[in-house]
């Protein structure tokens, strides 16, 4: 197998190295990507102590994460489920060290294993032109789920632009799992979000699964009309999805600092020119396809 070289990124004893073990001569056989699961850690948890350096620890039992955490009630919008079965899943945590404003994150975009090891595969985002930043020091950090395995854990930096779409389908007078489909769009993976609340679109206090899957943002940003485009920075609301009975799509784009929020009635209301009748289609037919 040909030698992979990696980004050095030492922490706890796991270090980045090659998938393959060219140098013991052992085959590891291919190549699989890994699905991971996105687990807001600090709704339910915080920091004991602050990394000032890039660092990420990877965690087998609630005693270990006891450790490095300390359990407090939930601080997010809506209730999370803080619970980790340690039996089937292994907790991993990354961080990106202390930054000198707000602006940062560190995200673990993709997992590829093979039978000797695993690498986890993350990127960095400085702030964009034109953020609202605070001056305050900040300790960016990323929290999964990865299936539970004795493998070897490597940790690479690579390439990949923040920029993402967040589409999603709701209904406000139904109950059940399929009244809220929600899923982010990037071009390194797709997330789907879990036990979304209707009308709170925080997503960074919900559960994901993660799949990867490259340039979805890309290719489903051309279904993007010259009518939302132009709303840049804006939220508009097309009928009344929020209380109708049929309820709605919605659609979230982030370029660089820039977030625009787009609500679209599922009937066809006036206010809705066919441009936006056809956009909201090609979302309710991606998220048909998604789920």
């Amino acid at each position: 197998m040909k030698k992979l070289i990696l980004g050095l990124f030492v922490a706890f004893g796991i270090s980045a190295c090659s998938l393959g073990n060219d140098d013991l001569n052992v085959d590891c056989g291919s190549n699989a990507d890994v699905a991971f699961t996105g687990f807001p850690l600090l709704c339910n948890y915080s920091v004991k102590t602050q990394q000032n350096n890039p660092i990420a620890i990877e965690v087998r039992s609630e005693q270990e994460l006891l450790t490095y955490f300390t359990k407090h009630p939930n601080t997010c919008p809506n209730p999370s489920d803080p619970t980790i079965d340690f039996t089937k899943y292994n907790f991993i945590s990354i961080f990106a060290g202390a930054k000198p404003t707000s602006g940062y994150a560190i995200k673990i975009s993709s997992i590829v294993e093979n039978n000797c090891e695993m690498v986890i595969n993350f990127f960095e985002k400085a702030p964009q032109a034109g953020e609202a930043i605070t001056s305050n020091p900040t300790y960016p950090s990323d929290h999964i789920l990865i299936p539970k395995t004795s493998k070897r854990l490597f940790f690479n930096r690579v390439q990949a632009s923040p920029d993402n779409i967040v589409i999603g389908s709701f209904a406000s007078q139904c109950a059940g799992g399929d009244c809220q489909k929600f899923f982010q769009l990037n071009d390194y993976n797709i997330l789907k979000f879990q036990n979304v609340v209707a009308g709170s679109y925080d997503f960074s206090q919900y559960k994901y699964t993660a799949t990867t899957k490259n340039g979805e943002y890309t290719l489903f940003s051309k279904n993007i009309t010259a009518e939302i485009t132009a709303l840049k920075g804006q939220i508009k609301t097309y009928g009344n999805p929020t209380t109708s009975e049929q309820g709605g799509v919605y659609f979230e784009l982030h370029q660089g600092a820039t977030v625009t929020k787009i609500y679209i009635d599922n009937a066809d209301t006036a206010d809705q020119t066919a441009a936006i009748k056809a956009f909201k289609k090609a979302i309710q037919d991606k998220i048909t396809a998604l789920k």
